[in-house]
C-alpha cells in the first residue's frame, strides 16, 4: 500500500525531482522535499508495505471453493491536512471470488464430444451457423478452419487431438455451396449433406430465447422409422445433437426442441422453445435444409451404404437454369426473324375483288335449240298520234 501525506502541496511539487525518484525505486523513506522546483517546506512521506505477496499460482482454482483471502491492493491516497502514520491506514476490504459449485452433481457417463469447424473459404451466415451451434450444443469444441488442399481423412486426426468422437464438418466449394459432413470419428458412419436456407439466431425473425446451456429434447418426423437409410441417420442425429446427462456446462432442466422433419425428399431442421405458462413452442433458430446426398460406411469415406437418387448437385442446377433461359432468349430471336421475313415480302397486287364472286350462284343449263326457219314477221301495232295532230285532226 502506498500513502502519501502532504500539509502544504504547491503546484510545482509535481515536478519535483526527488518526489519522483523515491516513488519510483519504492522506499520507505521520511524526508523533507528541499528541492529547487518551489516546492521547499513540504513535507512528503513516502511509505510502501514490502512484505513478500503469495503467488497467485500456488492457489488452484477450485469450484466451491475460495481464492486467496489476504490479498491487498494498491491504493493512493493524498491527504491533505495533519500527517498520519503509516499504522492509522485504513485496510482495503478483501475481494473474495467465489466460483459455485456444478449444477450437474451427477455422474458423467456418456462423454460424447462434438467437434465443429469448417474449411477456408466459407462466408458469414456459415461461420454464424457454426456459432450459433456451439451456442446450442454446450458439449461441442472449436477449431481452426482446415485447408482445402488437404484431405478429409485428416479431420479424424483432428477429432483425436481434440479428444472428440463426432464431427461437424462445413466443407465450402466455390464460396457459394454449403456442404456439411456428420460422422462418427473414426470408424464411422458418416454422411454428406448439401445445406440449403440458412437462417442464423441473430434474424429478426426469431422471437424464442431459451437459456444456455440447457438439455434439448429431440422430436423425429415418423418417417425415420419407416426406411433403414433414415434409421441410421436418426441414431446419428441423435448422438451427435442430443447433449449429455450430467455433463459439466449443461443445465439440469429442458427448455428447447430440436425437431428433424423429412418433407420434399429433405431434413428440415428446427430450434423452438418451450414456454412454460401454456407449453406453446416459439422459434428460436437456427434453421436450414438438409439435402442428403450419400451416407458411407467409414468416416469421410469408405465403402457407400446409400446414395440419394432424388439429389440434384448445384452445377446441374444452375447449368439447366442457364440452358431454359437461353432457350427463352433464342425463341424470342427466332419470333424476331420471322417478324422481319414478313415485312421484306412482296405484296401481290390484287386487281380483281376476291370476295366478289362470294354470292354468285351458277345459273341453270337451257337445252340449245336451233331455228331452220325464219320467224314468223311481228304484227305492228299502229302508233298513235301525238297530241298536236290529233289537235290538228280534231279541227278539220
Amino acid at each position: 500500500m502506498v500513502q502519501i501525506n502532504t500539509d502544504k502541496r504547491c503546484a510545482t511539487s509535481s515536478r519535483c525531482p526527488q518526489y519522483h525518484l523515491l516513488s519510483a525505486r519504492g522506499l520507505c523513506v521520511r524526508s523533507v522535499c528541499t528541492c529547487v522546483a518551489g516546492c521547499e517546506g513540504n513535507l512528503l512521506v513516502l511509505t510502501r508495505d514490502l512484505s513478500p505477496r503469495p503467488n497467485m499460482s500456488t492457489f488452484k482454482r477450485k469450484r466451491g471453493g475460495q481464492g486467496a483471502q489476504d490479498k491487498k491492493a494498491k491504493k493512493v491516497k493524498f491527504v491533505a491536512g495533519e500527517v498520519e502514520t503509516p499504522g492509522e491506514v485504513e485496510q482495503t476490504e478483501i475481494n473474495e471470488i467465489t466460483v459455485p459449485a456444478p449444477v450437474s452433481l451427477g455422474k458423467w457417463t456418456n462423454k460424447e464430444r462434438v467437434l465443429i469447424f469448417s474449411s477456408r473459404g466459407v462466408n458469414f451466415r456459415t461461420r454464424h451457423l457454426m456459432n450459433d451451434l456451439r451456442t446450442i450444443m454446450p458439449h461441442s469444441k472449436a477449431d481452426t478452419k482446415m485447408d482445402r488442399k488437404d484431405k478429409l481423412f485428416v479431420v479424424n486426426e483432428v477429432c483425436e487431438i481434440k479428444n472428440c468422437n463426432k464431427c461437424l464438418f462445413f466443407e465450402a466449394k466455390k464460396k457459394q455451396d454449403l456442404y456439411m459432413w456428420i460422422s462418427n470419428t473414426p470408424h464411422g458412419p458418416s454422411a454428406k449433406f448439401l445445406v440449403q436456407n440458412i437462417h442464423t439466431l441473430a434474424e429478426l425473425k426469431m422471437t424464442g430465447n431459451c437459456l444456455k446451456g440447457s438439455r434439448p429434447l429431440l422430436s423425429f418426423d415418423p418417417k425415420f422409422d419407416k426406411e433403414p437409410h433414415y434409421a441410421l441417420l436418426k441414431e446419428l442425429f441423435t448422438q451427435t445433437f442430443s447433449t449429455p446427462r450430467y455433463h459439466p456446462k449443461s443445465q439440469p432442466f429442458v427448455d428447447h426442441i430440436f425437431t428433424f422433419t423429412i418433407a420434399d425428399n429433405r431434413i428440415w431442421f428446427r430450434n423452438y422453445q418451450i414456454i412454460e405458462e401454456d407449453a406453446s413452442i416459439v422459434e428460436i433458430g437456427p434453421r436450414f435444409v438438409l439435402n442428403l446426398i450419400k451416407i458411407f460406411q467409414g468416416s469421410f469415406g469408405g465403402p457407400t451404404l446409400y446414395e440419394n437418387p432424388y439429389f440434384k448437385s448445384p452445377n446441374m442446377h444452375r447449368r439447366e437454369l442457364r440452358l431454359a433461359a437461353a432457350a427463352k432468349v433464342r425463341e424470342k430471336q427466332m419470333v424476331k426473324e420471322m417478324h422481319k421475313m414478313k415485312r421484306t415480302e412482296t405484296k401481290e397486287d390484287l386487281n380483281k375483288d376476291v370476295t366478289a364472286d362470294v354470292f354468285l350462284t351458277p345459273a341453270e343449263e337451257k337445252p340449245v335449240h336451233i331455228e331452220t326457219e325464219a320467224p314468223a314477221p311481228k304484227a305492228t301495232k299502229k302508233k298513235k298520234a301525238f297530241k298536236r295532230q290529233r289537235m290538228k285532226m280534231g279541227r278539220r
